[in-house]
This record gives C-alpha cells, sequence and structure tokens, in this order.
C-alpha cells in the first residue's frame, strides 16, 4: 500500500507490548507507520515499560525495549495520515500536555480518519476534547476520566482484552486485546465501515 501512512504517537515508557504490536503488524499489512515524539527525531529512540498483571491492585511495572523513532514529530502533516495510534503506559499523561500533540488528535477526529487508542492512550483524548458521546473503554483506572470528558465507558472483561469500536474509534483495555484491537482498526483503514457497533 504504497503511500498508506499511519502515524503512531509515543513517548518514553509508553508500553512495550501496545507500541512494538501494532509498528510491526501495521508494518506487515503494507503500511508505513511513521512512530513520533515530541522534542525528538527520526532515528532517535524512547524507553518502553512492560506492564502486566501479576495479582497486586494494580498492574507491575518492567524495562522493556528501545522503540525506534521512524519520523521526527515537528514534521509532522497530520493531513499526510490515514489513522493514528496511541498506546498506552506511562507516556500519555505527559503527551496530553503538548498542544500540538492534541492538534493532532483533533485532526483525526474532524476529518473521521480512524484511531485507535488502548489502556492509558484515552488520556490523550481527553485532553483533546474529543470523545464527548462516544463510547471509549481503557484501563480501568481511567474510567472516572473518560465519565467526566462525557464518553461511554466501555466495560472491561475479566482479562482486559475486550475492544470496542465507535464510528472512527477503535479502544481496547489493554495490551491483552491487541490481536482484536489491530484487527478493527485494520478493517477501518482498509475502508470497511461497520458503523457504530462494539466487540465485548
Amino acid at each position: 500500500m504504497p503511500g498508506k501512512k499511519i502515524l503512531m504517537l509515543v513517548g518514553d515508557y509508553v508500553e512495550d507490548y501496545e507500541a512494538i504490536f501494532p509498528f510491526q503488524a501495521l508494518t506487515m499489512l503494507g503500511y508505513t507507520v511513521h512512530s513520533v515524539s515530541p522534542n525528538k527525531w527520526a532515528g532517535e529512540t524512547v524507553r518502553t515499560a512492560v506492564h502486566d498483571f501479576e495479582k497486586e491492585q494494580t498492574y507491575s511495572e518492567k524495562p522493556g525495549h528501545n522503540f525506534l523513532l521512524t519520523a521526527t514529530f515537528d514534521k509532522v502533516d497530520p493531513q499526510d495520515y490515514i489513522g493514528l495510534v496511541i498506546p498506552g503506559g506511562r507516556s500519555p499523561e505527559y503527551l496530553r500536555l503538548n498542544e500540538r500533540v492534541l492538534k493532532i488528535v483533533q485532526h483525526f477526529f474532524i476529518t473521521n480518519k480512524p484511531v485507535a487508542v488502548t489502556c492509558h492512550g484515552p488520556q490523550i483524548l481527553i485532553a483533546a476534547g474529543v470523545l464527548r458521546g462516544k463510547i471509549c473503554t481503557g484501563y480501568p483506572g481511567i474510567k472516572p476520566d473518560l465519565l467526566l470528558a462525557g464518553a461511554i465507558w466501555g466495560e472491561v472483561n475479566e482479562t482486559l482484552s475486550n475492544v470496542y469500536v465507535d464510528g472512527n474509534l477503535v479502544s481496547a483495555a489493554s495490551w491483552r486485546g491487541n490481536p482484536e484491537w489491530m484487527r478493527q482498526f485494520a478493517r477501518l483503514i482498509a475502508g470497511i465501515d461497520y458503523g457504530q457497533s462494539y466487540t465485548a
């Protein structure tokens, strides 16, 4: 799919599986994925973190990989991309403070282009003010924030693996839903419109 570009917003301590899996899956499908991070250039890396669920009251965190940035954030023009991917982890809590990140996100909702978000990634969508009336899920700890932003909370299952589709938005609870998360996103960017629906 020459010329079909996907934008991925990442930062240091992005969740490892939620960045690497979609990058590789979308590349395998023939898309060009531009992974970018504010204040970093193509060829630099961000550190990832591996989050797991090990019977404590919240997730654990371990060092992950150095994830390569394939484009320069300052040179991104959102009009050049057919879809947006926002992984979770710790990076969304500070990426949402970047005004240009928010403007980029708003572009994808204004133009109704597909957006895939997972885990803590909706924190960026909340800050961008694009979730009112939309079904969205994520890590359960951000449920109050999503509700306050006017989103409709997509209930999570016991394994945190479920996925919701609402218009242009595909949201997942955690990396455990990666296969279905990317399957639904791939359908949207391929132009297969299922309208307003959800997968639980």
